[in-house]
């Protein structure tokens, strides 16, 4: 096996651990590490794509070609999308920066640290389908490292024990974090519904509280004036405010029972309980894009 495998593997691994530390701004000291590994991440991105860049072009080419077959160009859209979504998550974070770049400034900065926030669940999502079509690749490479010819078969009930309870581990921190409500945050701003992007961001998942939204309050709000208008009272809690705490600020409101400060977004953070956390929740859609992967092969090769 080639060693820019090994090179690849390496820096695949960096940024799937950097990327899900990301997920919470209280991690090694708050902002500063959160910027700077951000940044890093993206050049790290920027590296993987040069890497892969032989696949890349000969794909671009071929894109129209009936022959091409429909995983790779599956695969193909996939990367696309992902390289938009870093993208931007990358801009809008230079827009929204309070250390590395604290003088770039284009106004409406509310809108820009929804979509920050937003735009990274539904790539963690991405980032999981694309790890998951790669699967066999990524275990030859391991297996390659670690010098393993042919596994046993105690290996192999091991793994499956392990995809188990990985699978459930992910399953239930999906639904503890509401994740699936901020993975969907992304599409009510690209609507340019600010409220459900709002409703996705809260980690409860109950953005409104059953109250009436107040609209011309929201609108102050993700406008960079929140201030409350003269008469009007405080925000109604159906409100999203654009400077409300996310990602590590936030505090936890009991649903998960750890108390006024949770187990992900305040006080004291573990690194390790956060990569747990957003690792099992990648490794869901690693493990479905996998076993479609491995039903829609099957069923080419019946069909052929």
């Amino acid at each position: 096996m080639k060693k820019i495998n090994y090179v690849k593997f390496v820096i695949d691994v960096i940024m799937a651990v950097t990327f899900v530390l990301l997920f919470n701004k209280r991690v090694f000291g708050g902002m500063t590490f959160h910027e700077v590994a951000g940044t890093a991440m993206g050049v790290a991105f920027l590296t993987h794509m040069a890497l892969n860049w032989r696949w890349i072009k000969n794909v671009t080419r071929k894109l129209f070609d009936k022959k091409l077959p429909g995983k790779t160009r599956f695969s193909y859209g996939l990367n696309l999308l992902l390289l938009l979504c870093m993208a931007t998550i990358m801009v809008s974070g230079i827009f929204v920066s309070r250390v590395l770049f604290p003088n770039v400034n284009i106004g409406n900065e509310g809108w820009f640290k929804m979509l920050h926030i937003s735009l990274s669940f539904l790539t963690l999502i991405i980032v999981g389908i694309h790890v998951g079509m790669h699967w066999k690749w990524v275990i030859t490479v391991w297996n390659k490292m670690l010098s393993i010819k042919e596994p046993k078969s105690w290996m192999n009930w091991a793994a499956t024990g392990a995809m188990a309870v990985v699978l459930v581990f992910g399953l239930f921190q999906i639904y503890k974090t509401g994740f699936m409500a901020r993975a969907a945050s992304p599409f009510g701003l690209a609507g340019g519904n600010a409220v459900a992007a709002g409703k996705g961001m809260d980690r409860d998942g109950d953005g409104d509280g059953g109250k009436p939204f107040n609209r011309q309050v929201q609108n102050d709000q993700i406008n960079g004036t929140s201030e409350n208008r003269e008469g009007q009272g405080p925000p109604e809690q159906g409100s999203f405010q654009h400077d409300r705490p996310a990602f590590g600020e936030e505090r936890h409101r009991g649903r998960e029972g750890f108390g006024e400060r949770g187990h992900e977004f305040g006080g004291n953070v573990s690194p390790l309980s956060v990569i747990a956390t957003y690792t099992g929740i990648m490794a869901v859609f690693v493990i479905a894009a996998y076993y479609l992967t491995q039903w829609y092969s099957k069923r080419k090769r019946k069909i052929v």
